[in-house]
């Protein structure tokens, strides 16, 4: 019975080619070693120009080319902003963000404010324009600016300037300071 089986298994396989590895193939592409290693060393390498800088987007607050816009921390002294907003606390820097796109005016405003807190400086100026649009949207850059100076933690409050500083289309913003004269907060 057995030399019957044999010989049927050897006629049922006739012309079949034995395997010569032993390992299944799962369908899937081998990794390509090269581009793997490549990888591997890119994940190593520093990016130096990447800011991460806290600042969102996700949330933007609508506000209108005419709009005063006005924001204080808590904790920050009505005093102080009445002043700010009367523009008579002197600023000491000034920025322009016109013309420029949001994601640029996002990386100029945040080096801006680095730069001003290494100097400690008080009081800054930031002009973003109005954009009067004609197809009636929101003015870009002013929302985008509102919004993202009530997230960075340096900004104790901002307020619209007065007319001859830009009026509705720059703002005055009051920064804390650490070193020189004590703690703002």
């Amino acid at each position: 019975m057995q030399d019957d089986d044999l010989n049927l298994f050897k006629s049922a396989t006739q012309g079949v080619k034995p395997i010569n590895h032993d390992r299944a193939d799962t369908g899937k592409t081998k990794a390509d070693r090269q581009q793997l290693a490549k990888r591997r060393q890119a994940a190593t390498v520093r990016i130096e120009n990447i800011t991460i800088d806290g600042l969102s987007d996700l949330f933007v607050i609508d506000v209108t080319a005419e709009e005063e816009l006005y924001w204080a921390r808590d904790g920050v002294q009505e005093g102080q902003m009445r002043k700010l907003k009367a523009g008579q606390i002197a600023f000491e820097g000034s920025l322009d963000l016109h013309g420029m796109s949001v994601e640029k005016a996002r990386e100029t405003l945040w080096a801006f404010l680095a730069e001003a807190a290494k100097f400690e400086i008080r009081c800054v100026r930031i002009t973003h324009g109005k954009a009067a649009r004609l197809d009636g949207k929101r003015p870009l850059i002013k929302s985008h600016v509102n919004t993202w100076l009530r997230q960075h933690a340096q900004v104790l409050g901002f307020t619209s300037c007065v007319a001859k500083h830009g009026g509705s289309g720059a703002l005055y913003a009051m920064l804390k300071r650490t070193m020189l004269e004590g703690r703002d907060e």
